[in-house]
Parts: structure tokens; C-alpha cells; sequence
């Protein structure tokens, strides 16, 4: 697909603009002597304070010294965001990390996005104004008192299944015939009720469990990720998780409702898993986890989550809560 964001001569009077920007040496002096305790500025707080909005981009430049993000061309993105641009396609995890361990510093928190589906992704010469405080806030407290999972469910959450269907079900894209660990079970049976079976007595089998990891792991594993072409760094100007749903796009969440209903999904998912956001490519969302789900009802439950999450993906319920203790990234694919 051919990208819409070209290296043209816009992209290069905007670099120019910028470079002259960052280059302020009373910027960097003055972010160099502020004292470690003070707080810092952000544009979508004083967006009608020029000084300021320049002062905030110094700063996200000076932090990134040291850093693969070093050097990068600096700008106002949509919404009050800030847009990192010429980001690596090979190293965008590494350049999410790089942004991520600089949360505490900048107060943005990071996100991956493309202009390979969007043009309106570039970086822009004046800042656009983003949320107030108070809509913001408004947001998060809504996404808080929502109930998520009442709404993202599966499609076949309540599909039934009849003995003629057991085998396709047991099969799985493992290949391996699974069917005889659940001839015991009563049919015509909720799919739901079939699949925990199957991943219950699989777990009481190590050598058949391991044949079945094999096939799946790679669901939770970077090299599943999707790479596009164009990939630029967004630092929204918030470090809560909830708030900071307010400005990614995804495709399973095509309205501020359900977009408050995703925000309180990675509320839930950082606080049980440390899963975070690495990158939203519209109809995808790539996240990196810190602790597994366990084997068992930890990795069934979280296997439910993706599913709903990702109707997209081919895997059946009982293969994908054997990769979610298996691995340490997720992929959510929902797409038309």
C-alpha cells in the first residue's frame, strides 16, 4: 500500500522549522538549571502560552539525548499530542521503551501510530489544542464506572456445540486431535463449556501441552506484531493510562463511548498484568506485558479478554490461554 506520508517538501520545511526550534540554546540551558522537583509544562495545559509550547518540545528533545529517539524531527501532532517522526519500523519497540522509561519526566505517555491509512498523522507547524482538564477527567471517570466485558464479547460466546462439531473444535490450529479428551463431555454443549475442558485436561498433560505451545506461542510474541511502513512515536499529554485512551484509534472502538470502555480494558489489564500500550494501527493494538496470566483460571480468563477484544484472531479459546502464560506481548486484531 502506497504510504500517504511521503519525505516531501512540506515534511522538509516543517523538519527545517523545527530543527531551528530545538536548537534554542536558552531552552536547553533553562531545562538544564530547573530544579528536579519542578513541575513540568505541557502544551495541552498553556496551549495559548507560545513560549511554553516552545519550551515543551526543548524539553522532549533534551530528554531524549542518550536515547534511540535522539535527533528525531519534534512537532505538534492532533489534539494536543506531540509527534516524533522517522521512527524505525525495526526498532519501534525499542523506541516505545525509550519514550516509556520517560514518563515520570515528560508526564506523556507514549503510543506508536502510522500514516500508512491516515494522513492527517504529520506533524503540524502551530499546536492544536487537545481536551481541557475538566472533559478530560470527565472521560476517565466515566471509563472507570463502565463495565467493559458486558459489551466486548466474543461472537460465539454462546455458540453451542453439537457431536458432529467436537473434532473441528479440538483440533485447533495446533493440528493435534484433541477430541478424545473430551469424550466424556454431555452434548449438545456451550462452546465455552467444551473449550475449558479441553484446556483443563491438556494442562494435566505436559508432553501433549508443550506440542500445543509450540504452535501457539506465537500469538504472544513480537514477531507476530505487524510492522507498517511509516511509523511515528505520539506523546499524549497525560501520564494516566485511562485519560490517554482518549486519543488512540481503533477500529473496535469507533465511538467516544465505546472508546471509554477500552480505556478502562488497558486500566484493567496495566493493573493485572502491566500490559501497555506499545502501538495502535487502527484496526490492531500491540501491548507489552510484564506478568503472565498463570496457567489456569489466570490464562483462561485472559484468553476471553483477547477474544472479545480481537474476534479476528483464528485461535480458539483454549489455545490461546495456553500462549497467554507463555509470553510477554499481545496482539488485538479487530478489523471490517
Amino acid at each position: 500500500m502506497e504510504r500517504l506520508w511521503p519525505a516531501t517538501r512540506h515534511r522538509r520545511k516543517a523538519v527545517l522549522h523545527l530543527q531551528r526550534i530545538i536548537s534554542g540554546v536558552a531552552g536547553l540551558h533553562q531545562l538544564r538549571c530547573r530544579h528536579p522537583d519542578a513541575p513540568v509544562q505541557h502544551t495541552a495545559s498553556m496551549i495559548g502560552d507560545t513560549f511554553t509550547v516552545r519550551n515543551d518540545l526543548d524539553q522532549i528533545a533534551a530528554a531524549f539525548l542518550g536515547t534511540p529517539l535522539a535527533g528525531l524531527p519534534i512537532g505538534h501532532g492532533p489534539s494536543g499530542t506531540v509527534l516524533v517522526a522517522d521512527i524505525d519500523p525495526e526498532r519501534l519497540h525499542e523506541a516505545w521503551q525509550a519514550a516509556e522509561a520517560l514518563v515520570p519526566v515528560l508526564g506523556r505517555r507514549p503510543v506508536m501510530v502510522t500514516d500508512d491509512f491516515d494522513d492527517t498523522l504529520r506533524i503540524r507547524p502551530e499546536p492544536e489544542p487537545g481536551p481541557s482538564k475538566s472533559e478530560l477527567r470527565a472521560f476517565a471517570e466515566a471509563a472507570e464506572s463502565s463495565e467493559p466485558w458486558l459489551t466486548y464479547r466474543h461472537y460465539s460466546e454462546d455458540d453451542e456445540v453439537d457431536e458432529g462439531e467436537v473434532e473441528y473444535y479440538a483440533r485447533g490450529l495446533a493440528g493435534a486431535d484433541l477430541t478424545a479428551l473430551v469424550s466424556d463431555v454431555a452434548l449438545p454443549a456451550p462452546r465455552q463449556t467444551l473449550e475449558r475442558a479441553l484446556y483443563d485436561r491438556l494442562l494435566a498433560d505436559a508432553d501433549l501441552h508443550a506440542r500445543v505451545l509450540g504452535s501457539v506461542r506465537f500469538v504472544t510474541q513480537t514477531d507476530y506484531w505487524y510492522t507498517p511502513d511509516g511509523v511515528l512515536l505520539m506523546l499524549v499529554p497525560t501520564s494516566d493510562v485511562r485519560s490517554s485512551a482518549y486519543w488512540v484509534d481503533f477500529y473496535g472502538a469507533p465511538t467516544r463511548q465505546c472508546q471509554r470502555r477500552l480505556a478502562e480494558v488497558l486500566a484493567q489489564w496495566r493493573d493485572r498484568w502491566d500490559a501497555r500500550l506499545v502501538a495502535s494501527w487502527g484496526t490492531m493494538l500491540q501491548l507489552q506485558v510484564g506478568r503472565c496470566p498463570a496457567p489456569g483460571d489466570e490464562a483462561w480468563t485472559a484468553a476471553g479478554q483477547i477474544k472479545a477484544l480481537a474476534p479476528n484472531l483464528d485461535l480458539s479459546r483454549w489455545e490461546v490461554a495456553v500462549a497467554m502464560s507463555a509470553g510477554d506481548a499481545w496482539f488485538v486484531h479487530n478489523r471490517p
